[in-house]
């Protein structure tokens, strides 16, 4: 994983003058939808088994409690939020932290098992993208009750808002529904989640958003889950569902294109983590890990969810920083940190 200190230099001065300076952090509030990637307690009040409300999800996190992040400690998201200067996380809009002046901060709108097909983040009662946007325009009219129109304008249109999704479409959908795969050929599944991601941006943007980071999809076929369900007789790393992976990432790089020729004004990035963890997984002593193939905490059942860690401290590694992945699809938070470095000076195009 190559990167380029020297951009990323750049971005830290930008910031450091933000946070040490006299004024406030470059962006004033980040605001953030999508999946798991993103989640940040949101699913702690939902009706669902893609949760993270217990033990051992947070074990190193500051408070050493599950917040309802899909990890150990810190996802991207926050440690990219410690660094543009912000000294709290902006809360999950359906906890009861999600009110008066921490509103200022952001919010998270992310819904674990969510995605770009909104029949299936239904079918998972995860929060669709469409219902993250009704969230948002509640939000907006809370932000407008609690500063006036004029500066709740500002921090809404200035504010940096990312999207994830895509991984639960393919890894916990697409591949695992023959209906699906009899209507769609994987090609044809990618145009149209690329379409539904295109629409709502669109949506995004006519709310009031200009600065739009978007993740990629990660090397699919690299995950534990993957591995264990869909491999064969191959070693590593799923071929075929890093090839279609990758062939949605090229789909999401040509929207974005035809995004930003139809609304000037828009910035929007699509902030590329598949090659990042790719060379993770294919040199993890490189990187200062042990294990690229299975997670750090022993997977749930069929019953319970088998992506996600079983309750408990039974099963667990002695070292999560060893690991690239905590559970059987999410990272670890020292890989995180990782691809937080990798992702940093990618969106220094939203400044």
């Amino acid at each position: 994983m190559k990167i380029d200190y020297m951009k990323v230099l750049v971005f830290l001065v930008v910031f450091a003058y933000s946070v040490c300076g006299d004024e406030a952090p470059i962006f004033p509030a980040v605001i953030t939808f999508g999946d798991s990637a993103l989640d940040v307690g949101n699913n702690n009040h939902r009706h669902t088994t893609f949760k993270a409300n217990y033990a051992p999800y947070g074990t190193d996190f500051i408070t050493h409690k599950p917040t309802g992040r899909f990890c150990n400690g810190k996802l991207v998201i926050d440690i990219l939020t410690d660094i543009m200067g912000f000294h709290a996380y902006p809360p999950p809009y359906l906890s009861p932290q999600a009110s008066g002046k921490n509103l200022l901060l952001g919010a998270s709108f992310a819904s674990a098992a969510a995605g770009y097909d909104h029949d299936a983040a239904v079918h998972k009662q995860a929060i669709p993208l469409s219902g993250q946007l009704e969230y948002f325009k509640e939000y907006k009219s809370k932000l407008n009750e609690l500063v006036g129109g004029n500066k709740s304008e500002y921090i809404v249109k200035e504010a940096l808002y990312v999207l994830s999704a895509g991984t639960a479409d393919f890894l916990q959908n697409y591949y695992l529904s023959s209906s699906l795969k009899k209507a769609y050929t994987p090609d044809q599944y990618a145009s149209f989640l690329a379409s539904s991601f295109s629409n709502f941006v669109k949506e995004l943007y006519g709310l009031g958003a200009r600065r739009i980071g978007v993740t990629s999809l990660p090397p699919l076929g690299c995950l534990p889950a993957a591995i264990d369900l869909f491999r064969s007789h191959e070693k590593g790393c799923v071929i075929s569902i890093n090839k279609g992976a990758q062939n949605f990432n090229d789909k999401i790089n040509s929207s974005a294109a035809s995004l930003r020729k139809q609304f000037p004004d828009l910035k929007i990035t699509v902030l590329d983590i598949f090659n990042p963890l790719l060379e993770i997984v294919q040199s993890p002593s490189k990187h200062g890990f042990v294990e690229a193939r299975k997670g750090c905490c022993g997977a749930g059942s069929v019953k319970t969810n088998r992506y996600l860690c079983k309750p408990g401290r039974e099963g667990i590694c002695s070292n999560a920083d060893e690991y690239v992945f905590w559970d059987t699809v999410h990272l670890s938070e020292a890989t995180n940190q990782l691809l937080a470095d990798a992702v940093l000076f990618q969106g220094l195009s939203l400044v």
